[in-house]
């Protein structure tokens, strides 16, 4: 699977040494060494070297200096958008007469470095993951990270969609070579992402003239974001060829959601993957495209089970255990799931966009439902940002109706793509209930509607109290809604003057009730 070029041990051991900083040996353990399958990273002090190692695989070729030296200063250009701050240059590694050193202009250079700051190596969100020390918070400001990314990325006219069918069957048949792998368990899974193949290949064609195809990170899993002063920070991004980088804008997102979800982060999966959806410049595309999501997160996955397999060959552990893990994630992403639309409503201030942010990771296929808000398409109409206040007039009957009317046509795209839905908002009106059930009934998916109840002076404390958060309701606006005739509510009714748990716990049991006997 991969091959060691060359010998690098007395550079690794010349960057292992606390002299090649100006440290006395008494700082040996303030040296960090950290291995991957293409690199070693040394962390000394307030900075760190990163080298390439002399390593040839199908996907990544490091096996001359000169390539060694154009992935290093590659790896400089393609991040700094991301992370200006911690990418400063690169550097020679040279050999004189009296032994290795760093940089200077004397001797031959036998190697190169990436030469960054050091950050704390322990906020990276793998580690913060595996510590169980991962807030939401930090996959909702992802999303406006990776989302930032996308929008400076410069647009492709490359034709991806063979490319994509390339690297799908050179992994497939890279998995074929790995011993751990049952061969009947990957001609299963060739199968699959052969039938995903077809399905979708009109879809990324389509998509490519879309303008969908940009130079992405291309690499974007938690060990390569790092949380510094509360913020997501994208680095490490594909450096060693262009082309492996110039992908799908989804594909690009699918591997930080495959990442989450496969470590069991299904909310913060969800929540990453509708905060990305909101901000999107054309959600209509973004949600047709959808329909290739699942066969994304499966490749992605099978990448890093033949990735982590591969480890084993060069790195003296055992990995095959995560390579597994890896590949039953690629099978599952496959797999199909059902579909079905689930709507809550209730007066603002009954909780509704909490309550459906809970619920949607649980809901369809991986990553979890499509979360449609009122509050956001409302906004989106007008063209403004999420925290910005509308004037009345956004509000006006007219707007409202097409706020609903964009509700539907959104949520049947995102269905008709084969992802769930769940529809957020105050759905007053008897009509607008109707529709939403009649939408199910004419794809042939499940509906479930849930209306939230809580008491007027609940309600209004409670919008009161809201900060950064993109209703604009008010006191006035609430005591206006308890003057409407809303009709006749067949939906489930929850009290949502109950804690968040309860309430969580009581609409999960409408959407799932026992199976009768």
């Amino acid at each position: 699977m991969g091959a060691q070029i060359a010998n690098q041990d007395d550079i690794f051991a010349f960057l292992a040494s606390p002299a090649t900083y100006g440290f006395d040996q008494s700082q040996q353990n303030s040296i960090k060494r950290i291995d991957t399958h293409g690199a070693v990273v040394f962390l000394a002090g307030t900075e760190a070297y990163k080298l390439k190692r002399a390593v040839f695989f199908p996907f990544m070729d490091f096996s001359t200096l000169e390539k060694r030296r154009a992935a290093c200063e590659n790896e400089i250009r393609v991040n700094r958008e991301n992370a200006p701050d911690i990418y400063l240059g690169t550097l020679p590694i040279r050999r004189t007469d009296k032994g290795l050193h760093l940089g200077g202009e004397e001797g031959d250079i036998v190697e190169w470095a990436v030469h960054t700051r050091r950050f704390d190596d322990e906020s990276t969100l793998d580690k913060l993951a595996a510590r169980g020390a991962l807030d939401l918070g930090v996959a909702a400001d992802l999303a406006e990270s990776v989302s930032a990314a996308h929008a400076r990325a410069d647009r492709s006219d490359l034709e991806t969609t063979q490319r994509f069918h390339n690297w799908m069957i050179d992994t497939l048949d890279g998995l074929a070579g790995a011993p751990i792998f049952a061969p009947n368990d990957v001609a299963a899974l060739r199968s699959s992402f052969l039938a995903a193949y077809s399905a979708t290949a009109a879809l990324l064609k389509q998509r490519e003239a879309q303008g969908k195809v940009r130079r992405c990170h291309g690499d974007v899993h938690l060990r390569n974001i790092v949380l510094e002063n509360g913020k997501p920070i994208l680095f490490d991004a594909i450096e060693f060829d262009d082309l492996l980088a110039t992908i799908d804008i989804l594909y690009d997102l699918a591997f930080v959601l495959m990442d989450f979800w496969q470590r069991g982060l299904h909310a913060h999966a969800n929540l990453l993957f509708n905060r990305y959806l909101w901000r999107a410049p054309e959600l209509e595309e973004e949600l047709e495209g959808l329909a290739a999501l699942p066969m994304f997160l499966a490749l992605r996955a099978a990448i890093r089970a033949r990735v982590v397999a591969a480890l084993s060959d060069i790195a003296d552990a055992d990995h095959s255990a995560e390579a597994k893990s890896f590949f039953a994630a690629s099978v599952a992403f496959l797999c199909s799931e059902p579909v079905r639309l689930v709507a809550v409503g209730g007066l603002s201030g009954t909780g509704k966009s909490t309550l459906a942010t809970a619920l949607a990771g649980a809901i369809g296929r991986a990553p979890g439902a499509v979360h449609l808000r009122s509050d956001i398409e409302r906004k989106r109409l007008r063209g403004v940002s999420e925290y910005e206040r509308l004037a009345p007039d956004a509000y006006a009957p007219e707007v409202t109706t097409r706020v609903y009317d964009r509700l539907l046509d959104l949520a049947e795209t995102a269905l008709r793509a084969g992802q769930s839905v769940i529809v957020d908002a105050v759905h007053a009106k008897e009509d607008e209930r109707i529709a939403l059930a009649a939408l199910a009934k004419k794809l042939g998916v499940p509906f479930t509607g849930l209306w939230l109840d809580a008491p007027v002076e609940t309600l209004v404390a409670r919008v009161e109290a809201r900060q950064h958060d993109a209703s604009d309701a008010n006191a006035a606006v609430v005591r206006q809604q308890t003057t409407l005739a809303l009709g006749a509510i067949e939906w489930t009714r929850l009290d949502a003057s109950q804690g968040s748990d309860v309430l969580l716990g009581q609409a999960q049991a409408a959407l799932n009730p026992p199976a009768a006997e």
